[in-house]
Order: C-alpha cells, then structure tokens, then sequence
C-alpha cells in the first residue's frame, strides 16, 4: 500500500466536526456564573432576540432550538396543517438526512422532486398546483429550499425572490433551511435583511452550530403572526432548551463584530483553497468550483476506502466516485497541504 503523509488534524468530513469558536466557549462560560429563570425568561435570550430583529431589520419572532433538525421541524410544523404538503428537492436535508422526523412531526406530506444543481426551480414546483383545492391531494402548502444547498450551491437573492413570488402568487409559504446560511450570506455579498426579508422568505432555521457554536439553531419568522402556535410545537417537539441563555449566549457571541461571517468567510476561503490544490492532482476532477465551503470531487472508485481510512470524509454519489470534502471556520492551510499531499500520494504515489 502506498506510503502517506501524516493526516491533517482538520477533519474535511463536515463542518460539524470543527470544535466551538473560542469566543462562544467564553460566552457560555460568561452566561454560567450565577442563576437565571429558564425557558428563555432571561437577559441573555433577550438580548440575542434583539440582535436578530436588528439583523433583519425587522419585528421578526425568534424560538431557540436545540439543534437543525428540530428547528425545521418547529418551523415547518407551526405553518403546517396534515393534509398540506411540502414541497422540496429530492436532495433536501428534511428528506434525506432527518430520519423522517418533519413528516412525523408535521403529519404532512414532504414532496420531493428533482433538483437542479442542488436548487428547487419554479418549473419542478408547478405541476402540483393543479392539485390545489381538490380533496383527493394533499393540499401545496409550503416549498421549501436550502441555503447553502445540499449540493453547495448558493441561491441568489433574485432566484429567491422569484421561488417566493411563485409561491405566495398560489397561496404557499416559504420555508429556508439556513444551516450554512452565513456560507450564503459571504458568498454572495448580500446582506440578511437582502436575502431573507426583502425576498419574501416566511420562516427560516438561521443555523449556528455548523458555524462556530457548540449546539442550539433559531427558527426565524418573518411574519411574526405565523409564530401564533410555534412555541407549543417547540414545546411538544422536545425543542424548547430548558437553559435557553446558553444557546442565547452563542447567537450574540457569534454575531458581535460580525464573528459569524468572519467564521463563514474563512470556512469559504478554505474551500477555494482546498479545490485549487487538489485540482492539480492527476485523477481528480472537480465539476465545479466551490460556491461556500464544500468541495464535491470525483476520484477512482478503488480509492476512496483507503483515502477515508486516512483522513475520514463521506461519499457522496459512487455511481459517480463522486465524494464530498467540507471546510470550517477551523481548517487551516497547513490541513489543506497535507490532505493535498494524502490524496497525491494515494492516488500517484
């Protein structure tokens, strides 16, 4: 077997795997010293609301979470009724990587259909409008997108307002994952109130933990009126943190100087990094350059076993020999190199 380099220390199998920002880590520890009430009754939850609501420059309705899948779930669930559907991509998280847990929760219907380049287009979305007002259907209730894409791709704002105008020209609401939503916000230049409120999105989940926090995300309405039940659905979704201040003291640690984007910004410079170097190396294709911070690369299958043995990463597509590589706010250019020189030597040596 070919000789390889030492690992890098960065993990490239996902951005969950970096560790808390060292600013959140103090956050947390400030938030400890002394009692507060719970449920969110707390200086610290108020303030981070503060923060949002100034983010977006709007009256928006802010509900803490524990984590991205319950938060979809809170946000999906309070606009939904049974006999609605959802309509998203067939690549979308709430379809592929969270067990199930919004249509169990929700008791709707989750309808995938085939993505482009990862993103839901307004011609996918279409046909199930004639389903609208016949009893024999679920009933189009709510689409769907997520931003960054599951495919790392990145809507533009007016390819956000076009699915919302779409929409809400039928009746349905908008709902945005926004796991990597701060990758998004970099990558295209635009600021949240841009992408999010002038657009038309109704409800998002504004994603911490792949961004520098240790747990918790936040559901954004920016209708506030469509919260009327949220908190209840928190409540019986196990979703409402009992010591909300330490998810709360996360959101403002990440947003004070603009940590959040500056974390985003380099997690998106490492990416553009890592595809410069390894598309030099015979045997590796990348299809696209990377939008954010995630490098979808196509290897000899025979490979990437061995390679994950190394320096664990998931496949992606291996129909395709197709693997995904995904850089934080944590990876250096020295992890860079060295996965670089792993990969060349596995795959020349």
């Amino acid at each position: 077997m070919t000789d390889l380099p030492e690992p890098p220390a960065g993990s490239f199998a996902s951005d969950n795997a970096a560790g808390v920002s060292p600013e959140v880590i103090e956050a947390i520890a400030a938030a400890n010293r002394g009692p507060a009430l719970a449920y969110g009754d707390d200086p610290w939850t108020a303030a981070a609301v503060a923060q949002i609501r100034e983010l977006f420059d709007a009256p928006v309705e802010v509900l803490l979470c524990w984590g991205g899948t319950g938060a979809n779930v809170v946000g999906l669930a309070s606009i939904l009724q049974p006999w609605q559907s959802v309509i998203c991509t067939d690549s979308a998280h709430i379809v592929v990587d969270e067990c199930g847990a919004p249509a169990r929760f929700t008791g709707s219907t989750i309808t995938p259909v085939p993505h482009v380049d990862g993103k839901l287009r307004t011609e996918a979305v279409e046909p199930f409008f004639d389903w609208l007002g016949s009893e024999h259907h679920p009933q189009p209730g709510v689409i769907s997108i997520s931003q960054v894409t599951e495919m790392g791709t990145v809507y533009s704002v007016d390819e956000i307002g076009a699915l919302a105008d779409h929409a809400h020209g039928r009746g349905l609401l908008v709902h945005l994952d926004g796991a990597r939503f701060a990758n998004s916000v970099v990558a295209i230049g635009s600021s949240p109130a841009e992408m999010i409120r002038d657009t038309g999105v109704d409800v998002m989940t504004f994603g911490l933990t792949k961004n520098g926090a240790m747990y918790g995300e936040a559901v954004v309405y920016l209708k506030p009126e469509l919260a009327q039940r949220a908190k209840f659905v928190r409540k019986q979704a196990g979703q409402l943190p009992s010591k909300s201040r330490f998810v709360a003291a996360q959101i403002s640690a990440l947003l004070k100087d603009d940590l959040w984007l500056r974390n985003a910004g380099h997690a998106n410079a490492m990416a553009a990094l890592l595809a410069e170097q390894v598309s030099a190396i015979p045997g590796v294709t990348i299809p696209g350059p990377p939008t954010a911070n995630s490098i979808f690369a196509q290897i000899p299958a025979h490979h990437i076993v061995a390679l994950q043995d190394w320096s664990f990463f998931w496949e992606w597509d291996l129909s395709q020999s197709l693997v995904r590589w995904m850089t934080s706010y944590a990876t250096t250019p020295e992890d860079i190199h060295r996965f670089s020189a792993g990969v060349h030597a596995m795959l020349n040596g």
